[in-house]
């Protein structure tokens, strides 16, 4: 299937799981993407899910595949990384499963929060985003926009 153009994660969007633990991936999102396209799950060591659209996930790809398999670190990586991900697409309502394992990891019980970073997006617990919201505050928003060049 043809690309259906760029797609940009931005602004914040809070929603529930549904009684069979889906979460609605939010229409704006989504308009850019075909239902079969693949995301990509996995557990931040921060404690929340960083989630990977298809482009990126084929960047990863892309720089997994070269990897050499002689390459003992790298395989270990590898293993460890991709055990604790999933793969996922969302249904023709919108929604998206993720596995119990990776919604225990971020702390998300029933409710989520979902927060663009433009290439990406991040799914929260509420608790976990507040701390992360203080964390970014004041000065320490600024500064970081500083060490990061915008």
């Amino acid at each position: 299937m043809a690309p259906l153009g760029k797609a940009f994660y931005t602004g914040l969007y809070r929603h529930s799981l549904d009684d069979k633990g889906r979460i609605t991936f939010p229409s704006a999102w989504r308009s850019r993407h075909a239902e079969a396209d693949t995301f990509l799950a996995t557990p931040h060591p921060d404690g929340y899910l960083a989630i990977l659209p298809p482009s990126e996930v084929e960047k990863l790809h892309a720089k997994i595949s070269e990897m050499r398999l002689s390459d003992s670190e790298a395989q270990a990586f590898n293993v460890r990384f991709f055990s604790q991900t999933q793969d996922f697409n969302f249904d023709k309502a919108g929604r998206i499963s993720l596995s119990a394992e990776l919604l225990q990891h971020a702390g998300i019980a029933k409710d989520a929060v979902l927060a663009g970073s433009l290439t990406k997006f991040n799914i929260y617990s509420p608790e976990r985003w507040e701390q992360e919201q203080k964390r970014t505050a004041g000065d320490n928003y600024g500064d970081m926009m500083r060490r990061i060049g915008i």
